[in-house]
């Protein structure tokens, strides 16, 4: 029975051990693409928790006992089960295959204590028919393995948040059958970070890339708490068709001295910006490209930049998943409703320039 499993021995068949978050991390370096290293703690660590610590059954009693649309019952039952999750003691070997992955992931690093994000991976998201992404826990900049190994317990109690139970209801998602990994990866010291999806979000246009950034961390994108850069790139000519640069108030960030990550202010001449260099966005759509092609799949994708490496190698993807709205639908052609002749006429006449008479 594996714990513990490093990222890259996953793939897309890893997602009963490691849930759909890690599989597609490691399917992603295995592919060549640039993701942060780490390691998964598996659902049987999950698994055999629950089962050591007799609270199997407990949890499936208190759901078992709560009505269909009892909003009352539900956050009640919701209480109970994290509450029992978040205090019962985890065993030895599990604790310690977690320090271990740990202890390989600072090696690797070569940083004495590594900070880490700690999130969620569940058996049942990142599904191309389903919706679950973002209803479990995720955890940035924890340092130490008795912290991560604190964080992995509340990331196996937000299997059962108000939101996850009450979606897993309404669709039909057996409780029992939905088990939780836990991903640990090595932070990345985000200059700008936000997400790119492989087709227009807007129109679902599958000629485009639409990436969207903000300044620290990608949290405030994700969370829509700043509005972001925005560009829209041709994914055949590759050139940026919009570019809107937005007013960026605050960034995500972590503060040293409180040992949390933070809000702050960003200062005035850095609001108006560009978060991200010409040369940074267009690498963003090759590498969206190249991640919709190994998928075979339209993508919703995390990415960050980070302020310690040199263009490239500053360029990492922190997670992929299949888009959920166009996807659905009747598929396209990869340049839209036009030809390849109507695009590149297009470009053709943006460059003719008419002498003024």
């Amino acid at each position: 029975m594996d714990y513990m499993l490093n990222f890259e021995v996953l793939d897309k068949t890893s997602l009963p051990m490691v849930g759909g978050k890690n599989a597609s991390l490691g399917e992603m370096i295995k592919a060549g693409i640039r993701v942060p290293p780490g390691f998964a703690v598996t659902t049987d660590s999950y698994i055999q928790f629950i089962t050591d610590a007799g609270i199997k059954d407990k949890i499936q009693h208190t759901l078992s006992n709560m009505g269909p649309d009892d909003m009352v019952a539900l956050d009640r039952a919701s209480f109970e089960i994290q509450d029992l999750i978040n205090n019962t003691p985890m065993n030895d070997e599990i604790q310690t295959a977690i320090e271990t992955g740990y202890s390989l992931l600072c090696e690797k690093c070569a940083v004495q204590n590594v900070p880490v994000a700690v999130r969620s991976s569940a058996t049942a998201e990142d599904l191309p028919t389903a919706s679950f992404a973002g209803q479990q826990d995720t955890y940035l900049w924890v340092v130490g393995a008795d912290r991560i190994i604190e964080r992995v317990r509340n990331c196996w109690a937000s299997l059962f948040t108000p939101r996850a139970i009450d979606y897993r209801n309404k669709n039909n998602f057996p409780h029992e059958k939905v088990y939780i990994s836990v991903g640990v990866q090595k932070m990345v010291n985000s200059r700008t970070a936000g997400v790119m999806f492989t087709l227009n979000p807007t129109n679902g246009d599958p000629s485009k890339v639409v990436i969207e950034g903000s300044w620290g961390l990608g949290e405030t994108v994700v969370s829509g708490s700043v509005n972001p850069d925005k560009f829209v790139v041709d994914k055949v000519v590759m050139e940026t068709n919009e570019r809107t640069i937005s007013t960026k108030h605050i960034k995500c960030v972590h503060d040293v001295e409180k040992g949390e990550v933070v809000d702050v202010e960003v200062p005035e001449e850095m609001q108006t910006r560009c978060c991200l260099e010409s040369h940074e966005v267009k690498e963003l759509a090759k590498v969206a490209r190249i991640i919709e092609k190994h998928y075979g799949q339209a993508m919703d994708i995390e990415w960050a930049v980070d302020g310690d490496f040199e263009f490239p190698e500053s360029i990492f993807i922190v997670q992929a998943r299949p888009e959920t709205v166009w996807s659905r639908r009747k598929r396209e052609s990869v340049i839209g409703s036009k030809t390849g002749y109507q695009l590149l006429m297009a470009q053709a006449m943006k460059r003719i320039k008419i002498p003024a008479a």
